[in-house]
């Protein structure tokens, strides 16, 4: 099971707008020790959006969805994922109550139709305007709007999805690796690192020479402090059978790791 994130609307695609949440979940998820499995950027379309989110379900993932749950036309999310979900769209009656309890006068017909949710839907509370977002099954899905979003995607991580909360979240230790030599040159080593380090995640980011610079690549060891400790001195001492090679150590392990 993976936790992925869904940006939605065409105002991101066209770059009229300029995401936020993207860089906002990963602090909140980071936060609780949580990893972001993968992230999708989709515009206001139903069909596309109710499949990813078959996509979702079928894989078993986790989603947060921002975006496209609101009452104009080009919102369409909440009819994508009631279509997703094979039920009908139907005034949910609480959420309806808590706007016409808000509202007074001002819960239009028009402003309702936010209310209307696959049916079966649970509410995620909305702290700003009390217009709630919705949940199905173990997807989440909150407005684009960051100052309503954030707040109610907090909400679902600390009471939906608390069970991800990781109390020793997985740690990087990162070397820099300067010389001639190439990834494929050090393909066996990397290998024989990952190999003896079970749960780690190993990164390979080479670097091309710029006016006469050397080249270099920078590794990446992630994974539970002990692992990516270990793997990052095997890793390093790999390396000194390499004598073109220096290595500048970026966020190396304390010496009691």
């Amino acid at each position: 099971m993976a936790l992925g994130l869904f940006v939605i609307g065409d105002e991101i695609l066209s770059g009229k707008r300029q995401d936020r949440h993207f860089a906002k979940v990963l602090e909140l998820l980071r936060a609780r020790g949580i990893e972001l499995g993968w992230a999708q950027f989709l515009g206001d379309d139903e069909l596309a959006i109710a499949e990813a989110v078959r996509a979702v379900v079928t894989r078993g993932d986790e989603l947060l969805s921002c975006g496209g749950i609101g009452a104009t036309p080009d919102d369409c999310t909440r009819q994508a994922a009631a279509l997703a979900f094979g039920v009908p769209l139907q005034r949910h009656r609480e959420a309806e109550q808590m706007l016409v309890e808000h509202y007074g006068a001002a819960a239009t017909p028009n402003r309702l139709l936010m209310t209307d949710f696959p049916l079966g839907a649970g509410l995620i509370p909305n702290p700003v305007n009390q217009v709630p977002g919705f949940s199905f099954g173990h997807c989440y899905f909150v407005p684009g709007f960051p100052e309503m979003a954030w707040p109610m995607l907090e909400w679902v991580l600390d009471t939906q999805l608390r069970y991800l909360h990781c109390a020793e979240p997985d740690v990087e230790f990162r070397l820099r690796a300067i010389g001639s030599s190439g990834e494929g040159d050090l393909l066996d080593l990397m290998r024989d690192t990952l190999a003896g380090h079970p749960g780690l995640k190993l990164s390979s980011l080479p670097s091309r020479a710029i006016a006469g610079g050397p080249r270099h690549i920078e590794f990446g060891f992630k994974g539970r402090a002990a692992v990516a400790a270990a793997a990052y001195r095997a890793f390093a001492e790999g390396l000194l059978r390499f004598p073109d090679l220096t290595i500048e150590p970026l966020a190396a392990p304390a010496a009691d790791n």
